[in-house]
């Protein structure tokens, strides 16, 4: 491919939308170009990385034994309704009507409509198990879209389910995904960690996720060393650890705190460390009110604590609420002396302390010497809070847990019979019995991977693509297009390596070499072979790997050859 002919328009200044380095650079590579919020174009660099990123995962789905199908976008509501997702998704679910009035949605996943096949035409255990697997278009309708293809609310995701007659076949089925999702992310050229995770919208208790590491990555992980626990921030708990508590007091003593809401205020106030403070924080759960007690260095995890009360994520009551509650301003309130009918949910952490600092429930007033049991007793202590680097591993006890950062690629859920028994679906088992299916589902985030690899391969002049992913395999860069030896011997290179069977673009543009080669830096192309008269006075092009920053003089007639040699075992 000539660059003259190509639409990859690339630019210099940086979008100042843009927060983070994938979005960035995929903008000024001209892999994508936004059409609204949270909605994108692939141009065509962009789509030739999403092509390749499929093809890597669909032979790693049919290599497992998964069989691609492929469903409708459109789904009729009643579907969601069976299951109590209509109401779960809230305002996630694009949802419309068509023109007799009936309400559809524009799926954000596939487990009802999958579920819905299997009940029609999945009858007997001799039928399973089965794996079905799609790659498709997603929506959810995201409140703040934003870091590009990281949180879109239009976008690709590979999503495949399984259907057992048992815990062990599923369990089998499990562990084979996961292998899979491994290979996916190797070939990927991506250093990634499976967790585990919260299920979230989807459901099932056992779930993992498969996170890219990435400095710039919205999710956090945790990982110990020493026994190998890992686990995302919504699932990772800190282990029993000696915490620095004040002495309790043989009654709270009230002291005045004006104006002091933050907890560092708090500390400076009352010569205190935040360990310290215990915050209250008050939230509504379906038509209760919750009050869930976490350290004063730590936050609480709305995931654990709806995990906890086994319902949908808890929403902050408003100011108003507070007041009206507490009798007292946001930033005081307290434990102690809460009404009734408030559940009060405590932070495993706070077993170890004596005394703890709490809201007095009055304005500019907190509460000192507090001790948990005597002036206040939690309904149920739990795992609530957001674990911290350097905690006590909860899994050896020995190691200290690591923080790490990264993107959300996989996530595989055991579903067990979440969805069969809301919908209905069932098979006979060699009994005659009527069961419902197990289940388990895979979702992969294919054009989240596009900037999960950006995010991973990047430096200070661009794109570093790893070979498997690439959009070019090379780039032929003629360093003077007036010269015709020059030109003669890029068109020569550059019709080899296609004869090879690589993706090649020849830079044929009529301008400065600068330019030609901080564009070549910018879209990240692995291998550059530059075509010059000095080197080509002796008979030599030079070839530049973008990956390892490496220049190598070669033969004009052998530049093809050390091409091809760098992607061999690839499958390029």
């Amino acid at each position: 491919m000539r660059w003259s002919r190509a639409y990859l328009p690339t630019y210099r200044e940086v979008p100042s939308d843009a927060e983070i380095p994938s979005h960035r650079l995929m903008l000024r590579a001209g892999l994508v170009r936004q059409l609204a919020a949270g909605i994108y174009n692939y141009l065509p660099a962009g789509y030739r990385v999403l092509r390749r990123i499929e093809r890597i995962v669909r032979e790693e789905m049919d290599r497992a034994g998964c069989q691609e199908i492929l469903m409708p976008i459109l789904h009729p509501s009643e579907l969601y309704e069976e299951t109590g997702r209509l109401s779960r998704f809230g305002d996630l679910l694009f949802q419309l009507r068509d023109r007799r009035a009936r309400p559809y949605a524009l799926g954000p996943t596939h487990e009802e409509v999958v579920t819905d096949l299997a009940r029609a035409q999945m009858r007997s255990y001799r039928q399973l198990p089965q794996c079905l697997y799609q790659i498709n278009t997603k929506f959810r309708d995201e409140f703040r879209p934003r870091f590009g293809l990281m949180r879109a609310r239009e976008f690709v995701m590979k999503d495949a389910y399984s259907f057992h007659d048992s815990h062990e076949s599923l369990q089998e089925t499990y562990d084979r995904m996961a292998e899979a999702y491994r290979r996916i992310l190797e070939r990927c050229g991506l250093e990634a960690v499976m967790v585990e995770a919260d299920a979230g919208a989807i459901g099932g208790d056992v779930n993992h996720e498969f996170v890219v590491l990435a400095d710039s990555g919205e999710s956090e992980i945790f990982q110990c060393p020493a026994c190998g626990y890992a686990a995302n921030d919504e699932r990772a708990e800190a282990g029993a650890t000696e915490r620095p508590t004040l002495p309790a007091l043989d009654a709270p003593e009230r002291v005045a705190t004006p104006g002091r809401t933050r907890v560092e205020d708090v500390c400076r106030a009352l010569d205190a460390r935040p360990e310290h403070l215990v915050k209250t924080l008050l939230l509504r759960a379906g038509d209760r009110v919750v009050a869930a007690l976490v350290p004063g260095e730590r936050e609480l995890s709305e995931a654990k604590l709806a995990r906890v009360l086994g319902a949908s994520p808890p929403e902050m009551l408003d100011a108003a609420e507070i007041e009206r509650l507490t009798g007292a301003p946001v930033g005081f309130a307290g434990p102690v002396g809460l009404p009734d009918d408030v559940e009060i949910v405590a932070d495993t952490l706070l077993a170890g302390y004596d005394g703890m600092i709490v809201g007095a429930n009055a304005a500019d007033a907190h509460l000192r010497g507090v001790r948990m049991g005597r002036d206040f007793r939690p309904a149920r202590t739990a795992s609530i809070s957001i674990a911290l680097d350097g905690d006590a591993c909860p899994s050896c006890r020995e190691g200290r847990l690591r923080a790490r950062r990264g993107v959300e690629l996989g996530h595989i859920f055991k579903l067990d019979v979440k969805y069969s028994e809301a919908m209905g679906a069932t098979f006979l088992d060699a009994e005659g019995r009527e069961r419902p299916f197990i289940m388990g589902c895979y979702g992969f985030g294919v054009s989240r991977a596009v900037a999960a690899a950006i995010e991973q391969h990047h430096d200070e002049r661009g794109i570093r693509w790893p070979r498997p992913i690439t959009p070019f395999h090379a780039i032929v860069t003629p360093v003077n297009m007036a010269d015709a030896t020059v030109t003669e011997a890029a068109e020569r290179i550059h019709d080899a390596l296609e004869a090879r069977g690589l993706d090649v673009l020849l830079d044929d543009r009529d301008i400065r070499p600068g330019p030609k080669f901080k564009d070549a830096d910018l879209i990240g192309v692995p291998v550059r072979v530059t075509v010059g008269e000095r080197h080509l006075r002796g008979g030599n092009v030079e070839v530049y790997d973008r990956i390892e920053d490496r220049v190598e003089i070669v033969a004009l007639d052998a530049a093809a050859d050390a091409v091809v040699a760098s992607y061999d075992g690839l499958g390029a």
